[in-house]
């Protein structure tokens, strides 16, 4: 169901499949790794409402959710190196299987990192994402962005950067708009006593990031 290359590496076919909703790669010479790519092989979908969360468990240095896979997000490029974080004690909702755990090891120096997924629903998936520290978000959702780029001189490098106070506003009216879709018609409107079933931020979400990828935030623009 799932695939794995590591930047530099032949592709990964030896996935080990641990119960009904866990499975991991094993990557050696850990330490040597700056990026990974995820994705479905596009055999076997999930199920409907099911999405799965990408763990990464470093032997002595703790577990991380890297981000997440999903139909709608059947693929994500993640930066290990430099993003990698020391959470032995993850927060709450966002523990690491044991099964990802007990699988790491460390032999003649080098580092075997286990890198596994949790197949749950998508409210739980996003709930995960969401509870990351900010600084890991980017990288949680698989961007390209992950990528440093670095500025080239000339005109272009003298344009500011968008407002984020202004982008913030526009995700939260875009989502807002969507989910007042869903208040039965028989009422006055989106209201303080309105309740949105976590399925649809869910829906939103994946939607969302579906049209941040084909396109970049111009539809946040056209949908003002």
């Amino acid at each position: 169901m799932f695939g794995c290359c590591v930047a530099g590496r032949l592709l990964q076919t030896n996935l080990q499949q641990v119960d009904e909703t866990h499975a991991l790669f094993e990557i050696p010479a850990a330490e040597k790794v700056n990026h990974v790519c995820v994705f479905l092989l596009g055999t076997v979908a999930f199920p409907d409402g099911y999405g799965a969360t990408v763990h990464f468990f470093w032997p002595g240095k703790g577990s991380q959710v890297l981000g997440m896979l999903s139909n709608e997000k059947p693929s994500a490029i993640f930066r290990l190196r430099s993003n990698f974080s020391s959470i032995s004690n993850p927060a709450s909702g966002m523990s690491t299987p044991s099964a990802f755990t007990s699988a790491a090891s460390t032999t003649t120096g080098e580092i075997t990192a286990i890198l596994g997924f949790a197949v749950e629903p998508l409210e739980a998936v996003a709930a995960q994402i969401a509870a990351l520290p900010s600084n890991a978000i980017n990288n949680a959702l698989g961007s390209s962005n992950a990528m440093s780029v670095t500025p080239t001189s000339g005109p272009s490098s003298l344009v500011k950067p968008a407002d984020p106070s202004a982008l913030a506003e526009k995700i939260a009216k875009h989502l807002f708009h969507y989910v007042s879709g869903f208040v039965p018609a028989g009422g006055r409107g989106v209201g303080p006593d309105s309740v949105v079933p976590m399925s649809v931020i869910a829906r939103w979400y994946e939607s969302f990031m579906s049209k941040l990828k084909a396109g970049g935030v111009g539809f946040l623009e056209r949908e003002d």
